[in-house]
Order: structure tokens, then C-alpha cells, then sequence
């Protein structure tokens, strides 16, 4: 059975991009971690209490990686891109290789730029690290579709 991380970076633990997740992943068991219950720092900062190894450790053993993000400043949420950002340096490259790995991305009003620039950032993300990027459901109809590549 594989194993399925969901990171939610909304602050909204049942909002929109974690019910657009579970369209995505009915039927199969799941843990979900919201970044906000977190304290990640920023790339280069020491300040005590950072918890980005747990969250490493999460996607580790992870089969499946689900990254979730509501549309902020027509991009994705400053909490994945902090997420994101701390990899370089620390995670070797191709590290991750054979984890599959999904976006859902929403947001009130998103036009086509901004979604193809998040979805660019994850699949250039995913592939760095070695993960095979399955791709990006922004509705519930393209979350049920995406499900068939879990």
C-alpha cells in the first residue's frame, strides 16, 4: 500500500484546496499536514524551533506527495515556496526519485499565467528532486481525473 502525504499550505484546514485534495484522494488513506501548524524558517535563517526536518522526514517516507496551495498574489502560497526554497542545499538532487507528485491549486479567480507558473514551479521542483510530477487539478472535476495516477 503506498504510502500519501498531503501538505496543505492553506491556513484553512477544510477549506478549498484541502477538499479539492480529498477528490483527489478518495478512496485512499491519506495523512494531510497543514504548513501553518508549522514553524518552517526561511532559506538561510537559524532561529531556534524550525521544524522543516519533520516535515522532510513526512515526505521521505512518503509513496505519493500531494502539494496543495490556494492562489496568493497570483502565485502559490508563501508557505510552499518557503517549503520549496528550504530544499536547495539540504536535499540532494534526485534524492527523492520514484515519490509521485501532484499539485491542487485554486484559487477565487485565477487566470492561465498564474496557474502555469505554479505548475511549472512544482514540476521543475519534482523533477530536481527526482519525483515524477503527475500534475495539477485546479477544479474537482481535474482532481477526480488526476486520481486515476495515484
Amino acid at each position: 500500500m503506498e504510502r500519501i502525504l498531503f501538505i496543505n499550505s492553506s491556513p484553512e484546514k477544510n477549506g478549498n484546496t484541502a477538499r479539492l485534495a480529498a477528490a483527489l484522494l478518495e478512496g485512499h488513506s491519506y495523512e494531510m499536514i497543514t504548513l501553518a501548524d508549522y514553524r518552517i524558517n526561511s532559506y538561510g535563517s537559524r532561529l531556534p524551533g524550525d521544524q522543516f526536518d519533520e516535515i522532510l522526514e513526512k515526505i521521505k517516507k512518503a509513496d505519493v506527495v500531494v502539494l496543495g496551495s490556494p492562489v496568493y498574489w497570483h502565485n502559490l502560497s508563501g508557505g510552499l515556496r518557503v517549503l520549496l526554497d528550504r530544499f536547495y542545499g539540504q536535499v540532494p538532487e534526485g534524492s527523492m526519485h520514484g515519490k509521485k507528485l501532484f499539485l491542487v491549486y485554486q484559487g477565487a479567480a485565477p487566470t492561465k499565467a498564474m496557474l502555469e507558473s505554479g505548475e511549472y514551479t512544482i514540476s521543475r521542483f519534482g523533477a530536481l528532486y527526482g519525483m515524477h510530477y503527475e500534475g495539477m487539478a485546479t477544479t474537482l472535476r481535474e482532481a477526480r481525473t488526476l486520481s486515476s495516477r495515484i
